[in-house]
Order: structure tokens, then C-alpha cells, then sequence
């Protein structure tokens, strides 16, 4: 997309790749596309084919240096780029917390109304310690009781105890999803653990759910 933007205002991976491709030869004209790959954490190959275009684009110059090495520089152009892409990712980055604030708040309301006090949340990072920001704001009325993570080595989670297992069934009321990495594949293993109807997706997680077993008779 030319603006670097999907239809919901979020920033697409095409651009983050991009910022992210000229913020690092910023920062080291010296660097190697290995190196590159592994700070922007993507496959050489795509490595290679974004240094290319950005090339090609203008936005990077490139210029032999002895050992048969290369070194990168940002144009005027790419400096240009650059504060744009930084704009909008900053302008992504609030939007993002707007509406997670709004529908982690709903997702707890909705537990507090159906009357599930003790909730767990299904992923560390980001959307897990806004979501503990906005349980702090129901005044008691519900509990969250820990952070569900297999993946994540730490103790706690925004002060919440982190653990690796669902815990047992009937010891928490519902789960809501906070998992950004991998949502689809974390609220797919939740339900081999918790009815589906327990566990909560905010909408910008875009989990689809299956049909209910019955939606055809």
C-alpha cells in the first residue's frame, strides 16, 4: 500500500520492514544484510529483496569499501522516508493503544456482567499489561488472577504471576486473550482447555472462531 497503511489504520509489515530496514543503516552504514536480517528478526532472502528496493526507490545508497565489502547510507530521500515511516508507526502506536484499552475494558465489563469474578489472561507482552491496567479501573469487580505464557521465562507479567500451563479447570471463570504473536494459535489451544464462550478475543486479535457443533442442524 503506498501510505503504508492497512484499511484499518494499522501499519502494514510492509512498512515496519522498511522503517526498520532504515533505521538500522542509520545507525551502521557498515552493517551486513545478515546482520540486518537478524536485528529486523526476517529471513535473509526478504532482507535482500527490501535492501533492493529501498535501492532502487532512492531511499539507500550503497558503495564498495575494501575487503569486498559494502557500505549503506540513507539519501536525503531515505531521511525523508525514515521521519515519515517513524510518524506513522507513532500514530499506529496510539491508535493500537486506543483500541486495545476500549476492548480490553469491554472484554472485563463483559466477564463482570456475566458474573465470571476470577479471569486469567492468554499471552504476555503488550496488550496483557494494558489489559492490567484497565482491570484496575473495575474496582474489584473482577479478579485477574495470573498470565498464561509457555513460551515466556519471567516470573511475573505487569505484576501478575506468569505461568506456562492453563490452570485447571473451574479454579478460573474465563480467559481473555492477549496473546499478539501467535492469537489464532493460542485461542485454538485454550479450547481444548475452556468452553469457547469463556474465552474472550478482543476484535483486534481478528481470532475467527469454528461454528458452533450445532450450526448446521
Amino acid at each position: 500500500m503506498a501510505d503504508g497503511k492497512t484499511e484499518n489504520g494499522t501499519m502494514d509489515s510492509e512498512a515496519e520492514i522498511t522503517l526498520g530496514l532504515l533505521n538500522a543503516v542509520h545507525e551502521d552504514s557498515g552493517l551486513t544484510q545478515r546482520s540486518a536480517a537478524q536485528n529486523l528478526g526476517i529471513a535473509l532472502g526478504l532482507t535482500n529483496a527490501y535492501l533492493k528496493r529501498c535501492i532502487r526507490k532512492g531511499y539507500i545508497k550503497v558503495r564498495q569499501i575494501p575487503s569486498n565489502r559494502y557500505a549503506y547510507y540513507l539519501t536525503p530521500q531515505g531521511f525523508a522516508e525514515k521521519a515519515r515511516l517513524t510518524t506513522e508507526y507513532l500514530s499506529h502506536s496510539f491508535t493500537f493503544f486506543r483500541q486495545a484499552r476500549e476492548q480490553c475494558t469491554e472484554a472485563l465489563t463483559s466477564c463482570a456482567t456475566s458474573g465470571w469474578r476470577t479471569v486469567a489472561l492468554a499471552g504476555s507482552g503488550d496488550l496483557a499489561e494494558i489489559a492490567v491496567l484497565c482491570g484496575h479501573n473495575l474496582n474489584g469487580a473482577v479478579t485477574l488472577q495470573c498470565v498464561i505464557d509457555p513460551e515466556d521465562t519471567a516470573a511475573q507479567c505487569a505484576g501478575l504471576p506468569l505461568v506456562h500451563t492453563p490452570p485447571p479447570r473451574g479454579t478460573i471463570d474465563a480467559v481473555i486473550l492477549t496473546d499478539l504473536r501467535m492469537p489464532q494459535q493460542t485461542f485454538d489451544a485454550l479450547c481444548g482447555h475452556f468452553p469457547a464462550d469463556r474465552i474472550l478475543t478482543p476484535p483486534l486479535l481478528q481470532v475467527v472462531r469454528a461454528p458452533a457443533p450445532d450450526a448446521e442442524a
